[in-house]
């Protein structure tokens, strides 16, 4: 019940403080599995979809007051999918992953999405994880390891002085957190989608490969602000 009272709440339009509360005290709430049953339904899943900015709207990412709002609102998701059989079938009804690629496009070139991009990596990373059709939408239908190979590029600041070799400067300064994070995520994700990538049939393929091996080789020759976080991205 309580569930149901913060997502009535969300559902609708309140001030930005009330709806980033409501969305932390739901994510809490949504790491317990037997709270989740009654309230995965499409209509509760689509609240939640509507506060990420995952929906079919073209607008850009503008008003940075909403970019908590957003985040709290992803990360709920990801509690809800990792947790629930019913919620990982619905993302697929609800074209959760084509929603989530879209989201990537609009962070580019984006000032404070670092934890927006971050999170929905990681949402994209247990869909793939989570489900085999999903997964096989994203290589196929989505451009999938193209647009986590994007997003891996931009995490990594990759310079480029050949077609596939990238710049290596050995005074770079570490990653930051947030940027390692995101790269993590990004590696994560494309390691599900491309687990059955054994044989690579045409131009574009080989191309989009040759250029991803280039970012993994960057990346492990950059070093992250820890040594575990450091490890973790190797």
């Amino acid at each position: 019940k309580l569930c149901e009272g913060i997502l009535n709440i969300l559902e609708k339009d309140t001030k930005t403080s009330c709806q980033v509360a409501c969305l932390e005290a739901l994510r809490i709430l949504s790491r317990d599995k037997k709270v989740l049953v009654p309230v995965t339904t499409k209509r509760n899943m689509q609240i939640l979809m509507r506060l990420a900015k995952l929906d079919t709207v073209e607008d850009p990412l503008e008003r940075v007051s909403e970019f908590p709002v957003i985040v709290e609102a992803l990360k709920c998701l990801c509690n809800i999918i990792f947790n629930s059989a019913v919620a990982q079938k619905l993302s697929l009804e609800l074209n959760l992953a084509a929603m989530l690629c879209k989201l990537l496009e609009k962070c580019k070139d984006q000032q404070f999405v670092d934890d927006i991009k971050c999170f929905d990596l990681r949402l994209l990373f247990l869909l793939s994880l989570l489900h085999t059709d999903i997964r096989s939408q994203l290589r196929q239908e989505l451009q999938g390891v193209q647009v986590l190979t994007q997003a891996l590029e931009s995490s990594l600041s990759v310079r480029w002085t050949g077609e596939y070799k990238a710049a290596e400067d050995r005074d770079r300064p570490p990653l930051s957190l947030q940027e390692t994070d995101c790269a993590i995520e990004a590696l994560k994700a494309l390691f599900n989608v491309t687990l059955d990538s054994w044989n690579v049939h045409s131009k574009n393929e080989s191309h989009q490969f040759r250029y991803m091996a280039a970012i993994l080789r960057h990346c492990l020759l950059t070093t992250g602000p820890t040594e575990d976080k450091t490890e973790e991205l190797h």
